[in-house]
């Protein structure tokens, strides 16, 4: 009897200390999140690059690829907001052009939603390493996209908004550096500060991630428990982006995020085509 007794005892403890366990574990990822979304929103804001912090996050803590990619589409979207706040000033006056490309990439969005979850169930892995690789490419090239200036004439151009509807189904299907398209195509075509054209990027982008989300939420296996941690940090880390940005280079983080998503392609894209 008293064996058994101290038996039971022992399994007690141990239910006790794994309970203790898997609460330190929950706590450990919260704030795992939380980090990678203050990142990812700083380094989208400041870089176009949130996806290159944010889904490598993801995938470390054990989510698979597509679960990965549609749990941060869905946290994104609250980036917008903190940017919104952090950038009013450079928003001023720019209601109508935003409208008008929000809504080119919300309608992007929503097809590069349907053709991420109509896809084969196993494209998406094997395409993922390329279009982080590519993100991390344009990281690089940021620099001389950004040089781009535009052209007289052109700030009402048909093509403008055609190729906004593109970058913004490649936003809804995945995104990563999708911000580093749109900042260019805007550059090039508005006569605006970088500053400016940088706050209708991080507002125009969000209608594509909203639209893209909303698709997720009734048909894609978002993991919701890891959402409201990093969209916390997206939330914070969108409005100190905005609010660095005019302050601070962002030569290193640059590198430092391109350098990180091309070693994530490489890995990635060996366990996929081996």
């Amino acid at each position: 009897m008293c064996c058994d007794q101290c038996h039971r005892f022992l399994q007690h403890q141990d239910k006790r200390q794994s309970g203790i366990i898997d609460r330190y574990m929950s706590v450990y990822q919260a704030v795992a999140l939380l980090a990678a979304g203050v990142g990812g929103g700083i380094a989208g804001t400041m870089a176009s690059v949130a996806s290159v912090v944010s889904y490598p996050a993801l995938l470390a803590l054990g989510l698979p690829p597509l679960a990965a990619n549609v749990t941060n589409t869905m946290s994104l979207i609250f980036c917008v907001p903190g940017a919104v706040l952090g950038a009013r000033s450079e928003l001023a006056g720019q209601r109508s052009r935003i409208v008008k490309f929000g809504a080119a990439m919300a309608a992007g969005g929503a097809l590069g939603a349907a053709i991420l979850l109509l896809a084969p169930p196993g494209a998406f892995a094997m395409v993922v390493p390329v279009l982080i690789a590519a993100a991390a490419v344009l990281v690089l090239l940021q620099p001389k996209l950004r040089a781009l200036h535009p052209r007289p004439g052109v700030e009402h151009s048909r093509r403008r908004l055609a190729v906004i509807l593109a970058v913004a189904v490649y936003l809804g299907y995945f995104g990563a550096a999708g911000g580093v398209l749109v900042l260019a195509t805007l550059a090039a075509t508005l006569s605006e500060s970088l500053l400016r054209v940088n706050a209708i990027k991080n507002v125009i982008s969000g209608a594509a991630n909203l639209v893209a989300a909303l698709i997720f939420a009734l048909y894609a296996p978002v993991d919701w428990a890891f959402v409201p941690p990093l969209a916390a940090g997206f939330l914070i880390g969108g409005y100190a982006g905005q609010r660095l940005a005019r302050h601070l280079p962002v030569g290193l983080l640059r590198a430092i995020v391109a350098l990180a998503g091309l070693g994530l392609a490489v890995k990635l894209g060996v366990s996929a085509y081996t």
